[in-house]
């Protein structure tokens, strides 16, 4: 299928919605043409507001919006919409029980030349610290369409990871989804691979055939929602298939590689391998190369996946 830049599916949504509902307004910092905002203020002039390189205070801003009766979406490059602003939002947004709908654009080696200074690997880690708060990946164009769309009717503080280049569709359009649950998109018998996000999720199917053609049956879960994790799902596969491999653009400490364990832990001890990045900073570099540096190719998934799965027999 043809591919569409994730940035421009989540403006044109931002638009769609506002147009049916009058609380949707928009909080910038300088960055309206990286996150493909700008035909949201060609639309509604009066509903954005760009308050310059000052990324806290954009989500102050916010915060007032929301207490005002707005339902604010707050975007900035992920390193900023975490890192930078983190007290601002556990205490303004999360711990005030308001509706912001923070969103991190470039997660991960998505950020590619913008280097090590820009590269999250730790912002889903940071904002699961937060009672209460929604942390979600899409990984295509549909699902950031329709999580999008949930997002703003949720009732409560929202973390998305945003990536912005072109993606291939995964899902048809008619698709539906809920935050907090994840989606099967191959069965398996031998394996589960549970990833997130539009870097890895084709790069575990893509390791599903190359497993198939080995003889390895290896289920693929879409955990688009990091946070509250599908911890029946989650329980259901390892049951199933007794080996678990987890596959992210994002450390594997306090991410979905974290998540996963604490249900495994906590309830059924299958096995499990962690694909992620290994305690490092990120680097400049094209995101092929990046993937590669990082093991974060569907090679590297399936060796994991052989480990596991001998292991297990």
């Amino acid at each position: 299928m043809e591919k569409q830049e994730m940035r421009a599916v989540y403006a044109r949504t931002l638009v769609e919605m506002a147009e049916r509902d009058e609380r949707i307004v928009l909080v910038e910092a300088d960055l309206m043409k990286a996150s493909g905002t700008g035909i949201f203020r060609e639309r509604f002039p009066d509903r954005l507001f760009d308050v310059g390189v000052a990324e806290a205070n954009m989500v102050g801003i916010a915060c007032g919006l929301s207490a005002g009766g707005k339902i604010p979406f707050a975007t900035s490059f992920g390193c900023f919409a975490t890192r930078r602003v983190y007290d601002q939002f556990f205490l303004s947004g999360n711990y005030a029980r308001q509706n912001v709908k923070l969103v991190g654009t470039d997660p991960g080696i998505s950020a590619a030349f913008n280097g090590g200074t820009h590269m999250p690997f730790e912002d889903a880690g940071i904002m699961r610290n937060i009672p209460g708060l929604v942390v979600f990946e899409p990984c295509d164009p549909v699902s950031l369409k329709k999580l999008l769309i949930l997002s703003a009717v949720h009732s409560g503080c929202t973390y998305m990871r945003l990536h912005r280049k072109p993606v291939e569709a995964v899902y048809l359009p008619d698709e539906e989804f809920e935050l907090g649950k994840g989606k099967v998109l191959v069965d398996g018998t031998d394996v589960t691979l549970i990833a997130c996000g539009a870097i890895l999720v084709p790069e575990a199917l893509k390791a599903a055939r190359l497993l198939a053609e080995e003889g390895v049956s290896a289920a693929v879960i879409d955990m688009h929602t990091i946070k509250p994790i599908d911890r029946e799902l989650v329980l259901r596969y390892a049951e199933r298939t007794g080996a678990i491999v987890t596959c992210e653009n994002h450390q594997i400490v306090n991410g979905l590689g974290s998540a996963v364990a604490e249900v495994l832990a906590e309830e059924y001890p299958a096995r499990l391998r962690r694909v992620g990045i290994c305690d490092e900073f990120g680097e400049v570099g094209m995101q092929d190369e990046l993937k590669e540096r990082f093991g974060l190719t569907a090679e590297h998934i399936v060796c994991m996946a052989k480990e596991i799965v001998s292991n297990k027999k």
